[in-house]
């Protein structure tokens, strides 16, 4: 297969950046869109010009770094498929491919496809922690949780925090992956005791990295390689209003 990308090269968050034309020449069917990527930087290299700069690790579908938008669609045109395992017989020989960052104020570009995502980890960290009894573990049959809640729960925990979500967006809100970090937690028995404190506190750090709120395009959910549902938004915001409410009966609490 050969291959034309126009791909953003851009040297850091206030340089302005530019599309540039490669040539992606042949590339094996069976080659993952990062491996693509590889090639094209290895005769970049050879040639004496600097390689795209791209954030991947497992390369498995796992981790979430692999984090491009690929003809205008996050991760690229496969539903359920993050890049690093989306594979170019996807693809059809001379097809055009443009390659970008998540585009979001909330994700500066470090370096051309690399941005900066350390905004989920303060969300993250906002949550703290969990209440958990010490000494010998429990027998596991004796917490008793809905089959529904553990499915659920699940679900959420599947989020790989890629940012496809933001990416996707219109307003470049982050609740769905908040909403999945809320949820997973909030549907188990371990998560119960700081419920109200972690809803309250993720939100408020989510608007403080300056996310746009969510108005249910439900684009998030389209874009999402784990294919989570904006089910968790509800619950988010359900566990919210009900926080909030806590709150005001109760201060402190």
């Amino acid at each position: 297969m050969n291959l034309t990308l126009h791909v953003w090269r851009q040297a850091g968050a206030t340089a302005q950046g530019i599309f540039e034309e490669y040539q992606a020449r042949d590339i094996s069917p069976d080659m993952s869109f990062l491996e693509m990527l590889d090639v094209v930087n290895e005769e970049l290299t050879e040639s004496g010009r600097s390689p795209i700069a791209f954030d991947s690790d497992c390369r498995e579908g796992i981790c979430g770094m692999c984090s491009l938008m690929i003809n205008g669609v996050a991760h690229g045109p496969e539903r359920g498929t993050a890049t690093c395992q989306l594979f170019m017989r996807h693809f059809k020989d001379g097809d055009v491919i443009y390659i970008e960052p998540w585009r979001s104020s909330a994700f500066p570009v470090v370096r051309d496809l690399v941005v900066d995502r350390s905004a989920f980890d303060r969300i993250i960290a906002a949550g703290g922690y969990i209440t958990a009894p010490t000494g010998g573990a429990r027998d596991a049959n004796s917490i008793l949780v809905p089959k529904t809640d553990v499915d659920d729960a699940m679900d959420a925990a599947a989020c790989i925090g890629c940012g496809a979500c933001v990416a996707a967006c219109p307003n470049g809100s982050a609740s769905l992956f908040t909403g999945a970090k809320v949820s997973h937690l909030g549907l188990l028995p371990q998560g119960q005791p700081e419920r109200n404190r972690r809803v309250l506190e993720m939100v408020a750090q989510m608007d403080a990295e300056g996310f746009g709120n969510c108005t249910w395009h439900g684009e998030c959910q389209a874009a999402c390689p784990k294919e989570i549902s904006i089910d968790v938004i509800a619950r988010m915001n359900n566990d919210y209003l009900k926080a909030v409410l806590a709150a005001k009966e109760k201060p402190g609490v």
